[in-house]
């Protein structure tokens, strides 16, 4: 089945969004560092992290085999963006009062009820990301709701939060973080679940990130923003969805996690026709190492070499099923997979709907089966290697998730792949994961924060938009292009301050269509400085380059890595030229091409264009040339 053929309705689709947007504030959410990252110099130490019960008594099961993995988690502390506060060695300051001011006009936007005092609470999080063993969160606002076409979306909650410490990368058991991140202020804006298409959750997502950016108070940039989706369909599971980063990603991440769970439905259904029990998949694994002991494949033969084992096991009425594709690329077998290297800490497993493949032949294949008592066209085998007490594990995991798929979808807390597919993270966190905060009072919301959030609520859609349109001329078609950029703020900040000497629809246009082209052709539009842009707005309105130069410009300044403005305008030979000399090099051109104007007249306008355009462009602006050749033209056909 694919994407195309899911009728979401009929499949009772239901999807939560809750949106993560960095505030940009001058401080840390709980500490006097500055909210950016950075490159400079940093100290290190290293932590192990464990779980805490949460408020009732309980162990989140989650954090609890995060922490089972043993893993040792290496930090940078740069030196003027973290202190003891992001070490764990101090505890929080007061929760800053300019992300509080923030996330309250935002609520009143969205008519929500803004809480009378602010509880911060501890939310278990031991995969390291940050040194605590927990995040930080507070709700600031409850209910409201935001117009999307037709419809009113109902908002559940909005909270302000700290971001996570960056991954810098990972090496067998040690995962490094940096700490510059680590307390920058996110807004989290939830929504209730009735969000029925791929489609809608885009609009949604769209007008949350468009409200958040009317604001101008929110950081721009790739991992500024990030989408969570709560997915789930009639007789599915909820599942939740981390990470989703592009907003052109959302429809294709939720089509392809309703595919998954019909899929897995399916497999249910027909596991359950064939008459599958959970105590089918109640057994002991058979250690079939002497099976592959001149094995040509390497992964089995470098376990046995090293000591390990290879252990298989029987999953009754299993044939076909494994080898099922869930999603693209991604099949039954890599859901049990993905399993096995969470819950055992194995890199994978083989399984007989993929064999013989991967060194295994035919013949091993068949001793296994024998060996197993497993059923050709009933039963499938899975083969796992590793040390001996992985490998046991890992066979448990295998029985479990077996049992798993005659329940159907299982709970689940995925990750976004680039392509829209997902894999398995973690088991959804329980109530056992939140507890509250005992080192920070309660900050209690005053009038004098409501009179500061009331200065800085953004204004309606319709009344930015009619703004735009009639104070600086822009299109409609234009205006709605301007607010939906990530650069809105500073777009308004430079029509305003030029708009005298730019017309506004250019400097717009620079950035609505001319970037978003050279992004399309994989120029890193996010790797560019916006000083560097700015720079060039003020030499386009000094009359220093021409509007055609600014495309060139900003390609060779991200190829060569050099933002430097003047030099490059230097370098490429595109400072304007003025009238005169513009006027000498068209007479020119018209004397080499003297035959064709006699010939065609004034037709031959396009080719004379042509040819000093080619020369020209980037050096005065297109429409002078323009003016000059039909001039020129007609002078001469005058004479």
């Amino acid at each position: 089945m694919s994407g195309k053929e899911l009728d979401y309705e009929a499949l009772g689709l239901m999807v939560g969004l809750e949106i993560h947007q960095q505030l940009a504030t001058k401080r840390k959410l709980f500490c006097p560092c500055p909210a950016e990252l950075t490159d400079e110099d940093h100290l290190e130490f290293e932590r192990r992290l464990r779980p805490t019960r949460g408020e009732a008594g309980e162990v989140d099961i989650a954090a609890l085999f995060e922490w089972r993995k043993g893993r040792k988690y290496l930090y940078e502390a740069p030196h003027h963006h973290s202190c003891l506060v992001e070490a764990d060695e101090e505890p929080p300051h007061d929760i800053s009062r300019e992300a509080l001011v923030i996330a309250m006009a935002v609520a009143k936007a969205l008519n929500s009820h803004i809480v009378d005092e602010v509880h911060v609470m501890r939310k278990i999080v031991i995969d390291g990301s940050n040194t605590t063993g927990f995040q930080r969160t507070s709700v600031v606002a409850l209910g409201g709701s935001l117009r999307v076409g037709d419809k009113d979306v109902p908002i559940e909650t909005i909270c302000v939060e700290e971001d996570a410490s960056r991954k810098i990368g990972e090496e067998g058991l040690r995962v490094r973080y940096r700490l510059d991140r680590l307390g920058i202020p996110l807004i989290e804006i939830s929504t209730a679940p009735v969000i029925h298409s791929p489609e809608e959750a885009e609009k949604v997502a769209l007008a949350i990130g468009r409200l958040l950016r009317l604001t101008g108070r929110v950081k721009r940039g790739l991992g500024t923003i990030r989408q969570d989706l709560n997915v789930s369909i009639r007789g599915g599971a909820k599942t939740e969805i981390k990470g989703v980063q592009r907003l052109d990603l959302i429809p294709k991440v939720i089509r392809y996690e309703v595919l998954r769970q019909v899929s897995l439905l399916e497999v249910r259904d027909e596991l359950r026709r064939r008459g599958a029990r959970e105590e089918d998949y109640e057994q002991e694994p058979v250690d079939v190492s002497q099976v592959f002991s001149g094995t040509k494949s390497k992964v089995l033969r470098r376990t046995l070499k090293s000591g390990g084992v290879v252990l298989a096991v029987k999953l009754p009425y299993f044939h076909g099923l494994l080898g099922k594709e869930v999603m693209p690329g991604r099949r039954v077998g890599t859901e049990f997979a993905d399993y096995v290297r969470f819950w055992a800490g194995v890199g994978g497993l083989f399984h007989s709907d993929e064999l013989p493949k991967y060194g295994i032949t035919s013949d091993e294949l068949d001793k296994v089966y024998e060996a197993t008592g497993a059923v050709k066209g009933r039963d499938a085998v899975v083969i796992i290697a590793s040390d001996p007490t992985r490998a046991r594990r890992a066979v448990e995991v295998v029985l479990e998730r077996a049992k798993m798929a005659l329940r159907g979808v299982p709970e689940e807390t995925r990750g976004a792949n680039p392509d829209g597919t997902t894999r398995f993270l973690r088991p959804r966190p329980g109530s056992a994961r939140m507890y509250p905060e005992t080192d920070l009072p309660p900050a209690p919301i005053t009038e004098e924060l409501h009179r500061e959030a009331e200065e800085i609520v953004p204004e309606p859609l319709d009344v930015k938009l009619e703004r735009l349109v009639s104070k600086y001329g822009l299109s409609k078609e234009l205006a709605l292009e301007v607010i939906d950029d990530v650069r809105l703020d500073m777009i308004e900040k430079l029509i305003e301050k030029y708009h005298d000497k730019v017309k506004p629809s250019i400097i717009a246009s620079f950035f609505v269509v001319t970037l978003r082209g050279l992004k399309s052709e994989g120029v890193d539009i996010e790797a560019i400085p916006e000083s560097f842009l700015e720079e060039l707005i003020d030499r386009l309105a000094q009359g220093r380059i021409a509007k055609e130069a600014l495309e060139e410009l900003v390609e060779a300044a991200w190829k060569e890595g050099n933002y430097n403005v003047d030099e490059l305008v230097k370098k490429l030979g595109l400072g304007t030229m003025t009238r005169e000399e513009a006027e000498a090099i068209v007479e020119e051109i018209i004397r080499e091409h003297e035959e064709a104007v006699k010939e065609k007249g004034m037709r031959a306008m396009g080719l004379i264009m042509g040819r000093a355009m080619a020369r020209l462009r980037g050096k005065i602006d297109g429409k002078i040339v323009a003016e000059i050749v039909r001039r020129k033209l007609q002078e001469k056909l005058g004479g």
